[in-house]
């Protein structure tokens, strides 16, 4: 009979506040030693972006309360980041302070981190440390080694996080890309050798476990993007992420392949680049031009690499279809590609910019069958070949929705892992001693950035704008002088001026809080001014129900004289 399962005991535990039940706003913990006095390291600290539900919100991002009372203890020893994309560095910045521990990471990832900081004024003030790639680091009870991967990103690295009771591999994101042109291979041999030594758990990618296959190599996109590109006529511009700068440069070849300029639009795209040449990277990349002198290039020798391939409204594309960019413009039969894929929940913004360059007779083309975007995470076939390095104990899939997380686990076992755990966010594992399980559940949630503050995903004001933003706004003032409602103004916001009987809304509200007020004191007592504004909220709010169907935000004031 198996010992139950104690989260007092000396133990080694995993507990992710963000990434486990969604794909994004990534925040993975590591815990050694009893609970009571329990060493941590943190992997990864990124965000989410806002979405119409989030009315105001751009950045989302997980809520640290738990490990911040750690940290003040001084058991939060380090953060490791496995490489910069936005969903695993972007809350750093905003953060950091709350945490206050050292911060690692590889070159290209500590460049653009720097960036992040000295945009909100920590670049002095945050202890980060390049760690070279292949490099290890040692904190607590923790000996950490980076090992290289591939994925959509320079340096992506997993995680070799040994312990007094054994090896966890946190893959990061990753894929096996076979012909990578930007950065090294997949390190197979170290992966190998890890899995030999014996590894007690994975915490593995799951974004792509639906998949059959492999996820493709980027060399086939090159080659699908020139033969695409140099029958075109007019100008062309192809969006993609700007953190893909394999992809970037890709496009810059083509461009020049095709006899074409290669211009840089959007501030991302100039940051990520100057991070890779900062790094080493894009030997051979062909001459960009800037924007200004593209502008007045030949249609057909020109070719922009932009910024809003998910549709995001400040994001170059965005205000080229707009056509409020302050340099660049398109015309009808001028080409606009998507080299990207569709982030779920994006689809209406992307739909969107779509229609606006369609309406102007932009040429929209997407990827079909992963001809001009592969992407960068593992699909099945790629996910065999780690478990076959790794052989590992324990299986605990991450970076996915519910549904990701409940097939990782399914295919897991299939690649005769014998113990596997769907866990979410706040669910604490304990890998070891003695059988896995879950131990322990610590309050997680999102935290919002509200222009330049944070606020519970909860906070009234959230709750306030989502009503105001579906439902409308209506402010009633009242003036009295004892019984008599000598003035009464009503104002509204977000709301049509008429019933569907072409009755003027501020006459029926006006009338309704009038006959509302009368009544009011033909009750026995004196109304207070609190209760007669009340009453007042609710003839206001009916109306608008009954009239419109709209249950409106009501805000009344009543004075007395």
């Amino acid at each position: 009979m198996s010992t139950p399962l104690k989260n007092e005991d000396d133990a080694l535990v995993f507990l992710p506040l963000g990434g486990a039940g969604e794909i994004g706003m990534n925040l993975n913990l590591y815990g050694l030693g009893p609970a009571n006095n329990r060493e941590w390291i943190m992997v990864d600290l990124g965000v989410t972006f806002g979405d119409d539900s989030t009315p105001g919100i751009d950045l989302i991002m997980p809520d640290t309360a738990f490990i911040e009372e750690e940290a003040a203890a001084g058991r939060l020893k380090a953060l490791f980041l496995t490489h910069a994309h936005e969903d695993h560095i972007g809350a750093v910045p905003h953060l950091w302070q709350h945490l206050g521990c050292p911060v690692y990471a590889t070159p290209f990832t500590a460049y653009l981190l720097r960036d992040k900081l000295q945009d909100v004024g920590l670049l002095h003030d945050v202890p980060l440390h390049e760690v070279p790639l292949g490099g290890s680091v040692t904190v607590g009870g923790f000996e950490i080694d980076y090992v290289t991967l591939t994925h959509s990103i320079p340096e992506p690295n997993a995680l070799s996080i040994k312990t007094r009771f054994g090896t966890v591999m946190h893959t990061g994101d990753w894929k096996i890309d076979p012909d990578p042109l930007i950065g090294e291979k997949t390190d197979s041999d170290t992966l190998s050798r890890i899995g030999d030594e014996g590894v007690l758990a994975i915490v593995c990618d799951s974004t792509n476990v639906f998949v059959e296959g492999r996820a493709g190599s980027e060399k086939s996109v090159r080659e699908n993007l020139e033969e695409m590109i140099r029958p075109m006529k007019g100008r062309v511009a192809v969006t993609t992420f700007a953190s893909n700068v394999s992809r970037v440069q890709t496009v810059a070849k083509v461009a020049a392949a095709c006899g074409r300029h290669p211009v840089l639009v959007g501030r991302s795209m100039h940051r990520c680049v100057a991070a890779a040449r900062a790094c080493g990277y894009l030997e051979g990349m062909p001459p960009i031009i800037d924007e200004e002198e593209g502008a007045y290039l030949p249609k057909d020798k020109v070719l922009f690499i932009c910024t809003g391939s998910q549709g995001e409204p400040r994001a170059a594309l965005s205000r080229i279809a707009r056509n409020d960019h302050r340099t660049i413009s398109l015309d009808a039969d001028d080409t606009v590609i998507f080299s990207s894929r569709v982030i779920p929940g994006n689809e209406t913004s992307i739909f969107n910019l779509q229609n606006d360059l369609t309406a102007i007779g932009v040429n929209v083309l997407q990827d079909k069958n992963d001809t001009i975007h592969v992407s960068g995470h593992p699909c099945r076939d790629e996910l065999a070949q780690m478990y076959q390095w790794i052989r590992p104990e324990i299986a605990v899939p991450v970076h996915g929705e519910h549904r990701h997380l409940k097939e990782h686990a399914a295919f897991a076992r299939d690649m005769q892992v014998k113990q596997t755990h769907v866990n979410l966010n706040g669910g604490m594992v304990q890998l070891a001693p003695g059988p896995s399980g879950v131990v322990d559940h610590v309050p997680s949630g999102r935290l919002m950035l509200d222009g330049d503050i944070l606020i519970d995903s909860d906070d009234e004001v959230l709750k306030q704008r989502r009503r105001l933003a579906f439902n409308g706004y209506i402010h009633v003032v009242a003036l009295a002088q004892g019984k008599k409602l000598s003035q009464l103004r009503v104002s509204f916001e977000g709301l049509a001026d008429e019933d569907w009987d072409g009755r003027p809304l501020e006459d029926m509200i006006t009338q309704a809080c009038r006959a509302a007020w009368s009544k009011a004191y033909g009750r026995k007592g004196r109304p207070t001014e609190a209760s007669l504004a009340e009453v007042l909220r609710i003839a206001a709010r009916r109306t608008v129900k009954d009239g419109i169907g709209k249950r409106a935000m009501v805000k009344t004031d009543v004075i007395c004289l």
